[in-house]
């Protein structure tokens, strides 16, 4: 090839890479992509001054070429064969612009073109793909191929893709090693190519992504383990090579702490989110990197959203925490049994010795500075079930804590369901603290207060647009006033003579509890106000729940009036009834509720006995 147009092919070649980095904003409103359609013309231009490809067998398109068998190479490992002479330096060349005719085809929504040209890359390169000279932008074409029929929602070809790249990376490097060539250093003259340690940090950058897309390539199959490990590897990786954004990274680790917490790993949940914590704080700190989005870079209410949806994943720490420890502790009516909480403290100290000498380092992210950082936020809270009042105040107080900083940005002007969903949590912080709480006089207050901020949200929201929302708030407030009953005749028991100011007030908690269970009851029917015959599967227990604890509080009204009294048994017992009857024409009901259907039976059967009693004594007197 003559210098001249040597020189000219790498001056259009640098043009258009220069061209394709332009961010889209920066483009006339009515041509977004203007300076792609430009970067496309230009690498056509340097594709005709390469001239067209020799026809040998390896580039030929060939009739069994076939997604999974010819393209790729799925699963057969490279044999080495160096990209040397003419030839092949050309067909490498070639490959490169293949690449990014492909890509830039991809970013202007063009899938189809982008997908023939990554595919002719991968062709021209695919007996050199484990080359010093080629790996990375093989790899880098087998991830966009990956990305590209993942959006098709071909998950299955892009897992095939993405891990044929995982495969090729770990070949070269087990084999190999040495920092193979950047893609764009094939346009390059010698003196302008990069250092060894150059190559080295974009050739992990690559891998570092591979492994990225992998991640959510796993999650959208519900592999949710693998797709967790490689997260995890992805977000350590961009901190040890100092690749990444910390807004996007922060948001990364806090969603993995959700898997961590939902598989009961508190430990490694704990580091996920005191990561997270310690990497959002870099925001704006850090210089701006190459990898910055557009809306990260200039966007505080982003900013906001963000710390608001860290805060979220802090609560449902917390709160799953001692949710966690209160079944662990509970008898069964839901009290507190002091021997299982022995046992709690004799496992809790097992975990503490098995997790800090071996589960620590296995999730560690980052060293020397930052980890101590991240240590320092991880001391302020414990990963152990709590096994008395101060231990879960103290999670039940940094839960608050985020609670009225997820509050900040989701307010419920804009964001109504976020907003309920985080009232939702506080009350739920709440309600387990009452369990370990003791005195029943300020367990009381704790639901007061559940009630307090639950109660406006019924007021605020319109029925006919948050059916389910209601109904999960008039169940729970109900619920709230239920428990508070409870506590109030618990109260009252313990009292020689309980004063008219006691069973007014026992009486008036039981009215509400009721209210609310029957507007909930009441939001099950159809437009005709007619009940349904079928419950639906997602309302069934707490429809049958609901039914038993209005058949219950009837039977709890504090009256002196006989044939009020009277009046109650026969309404408790026509809810009671409901349910037995319920459960007879629908057996796979019965489940639902085994305790309860029991009680009701029993209660069935009692109460027409004491009702009958009751008017011969009404009569005697």
């Amino acid at each position: 090839m003559a210098d001249a147009p040597w020189a000219e092919i790498r001056e259009k070649f640098q043009a258009a890479l220069a061209l394709s980095r332009v961010e889209l904003h920066k483009n006339p409103e009515k041509e977004p992509y203007k300076s792609k359609y430009s970067a496309r013309a230009l690498l056509e231009e340097v594709k005709a001054l390469l001239g067209p490809a020799p026809e040998d067998e390896d580039e030929r398109p060939q009739a069994d070429d076939s997604l999974g068998a010819g393209d790729h190479a799925l699963a057969l490992p490279a044999e080495l064969v160096e990209a040397e002479g003419p030839v092949a330096q050309g067909a490498v060349r070639r490959a490169v612009i293949e690449f990014h005719l492909g890509v830039n085809h991809i970013d202007t929504e063009e899938l189809s073109a982008g997908e023939e040209h990554l595919v002719k890359c991968l062709r021209l390169l695919r007996k050199y793909r484990l080359s010093h000279d080629c790996v990375s932008l093989y790899i880098q074409a087998q991830n966009n191929l990956g990305i590209l029929w993942s959006e098709r929602e071909e998950i299955e070809t892009a897992q095939a893709y993405l891990e044929s790249s995982e495969a090729l990376y770990n070949q070269y490097m087990k084999e190999i090693g040495s920092p193979p060539l950047d893609p764009t250093e094939h346009f390059l003259p010698e003196e302008e190519k990069l250092a060894e340690q150059e190559r080295s940090k974009r050739f992990e950058k690559v891998y570092t992504h591979n492994l990225y897309y992998l991640a959510q390539v796993y999650q959208h199959m519900e592999m949710f383990e693998k797709a967790a490990h490689y997260c995890h590897s992805t977000l350590k990786r961009q901190l040890e090579h100092n690749a990444y954004h910390p807004m996007e990274w922060a948001i990364n680790a806090a969603t993995l702490s959700q898997f961590y917490i939902n598989k009961q790993c508190f430990m490694e949940a704990r580091h996920c989110l005191s990561a997270a914590n310690v990497i959002f704080g870099q925001t704006g700190k850090i210089r701006t990197t190459e990898d910055t989005t557009e809306a990260e870079g200039d966007v505080p209410e982003l900013y906001h959203q963000r710390k608001g949806e860290i805060a979220r994943c802090w609560i449902k720490y917390c709160l799953t925490l001692m949710q966690n420890a209160q079944l662990s502790m509970q008898d069964n009516i839901g009290e507190l049994d002091l021997d299982k909480q022995s046992e709690l403290r004799a496992l809790r100290k097992k975990e503490l010795d098995e997790e800090e000498s071996v589960r620590k380092k296995a999730v560690q992210f980052g060293t020397g500075e930052l980890c101590d950082a991240i240590s320092a936020v991880e001391e302020k809270v414990s990963y152990l079930r709590p096994s008395d009042f101060e231990e879960a105040r103290e999670l039940f107080l940094m839960g608050q804590h985020y609670v009225f900083e997820a509050k900040e940005f989701f307010q419920i002007d804009g964001y109504v369901t976020d907003h309920i969903e985080v009232v939702q949590d506080h009350s739920a912080l709440f309600k387990v603290l009452a369990f370990f709480e003791t005195d029943m006089e300020r367990r009381c207050k704790m639901h007061k207060r559940r009630i307090a901020m639950l109660e406006p949200l019924i007021v605020d929201l319109n029925p006919q647009y948050y059916l389910l929302v209601n109904r999960q708030i008039q169940f729970e407030v109900a619920h709230a006033y239920y428990d508070m009953m409870d506590l109030k005749i618990a109260i009252a028991d313990k009292l020689r003579d309980p004063d008219s100011h006691i069973v007014k007030k026992i009486n008036s908690l039981n009215k509400s509890a009721l209210k609310y269970y029957q507007l909930f009851l009441d939001s099950l029917r159809d437009p005709n106000k007619v009940f349904p015959e079928h419950i639906g599967d997602d309302v069934l227990r707490p429809a049958m729940l609901a039914k038993f604890r209005v058949a219950r509080l009837y039977g709890k009204i504090i009256t002196a009036d006989p044939k009020k009294e009277l009046e109650n048994m026969a309404t408790s017992l026509e809810h009671y009834k409901f349910i037995v009857d319920y459960c007879e024409k629908h057996p796979e009901a019965a489940q639902e509720i085994e305790v309860e259907l029991e009680l009701s039976k029993e209660m069935v059967s009692l109460l027409p006995t004491k009702m009958e009693r009751f008017r011969t004594k009404m009569s005697l007197t």
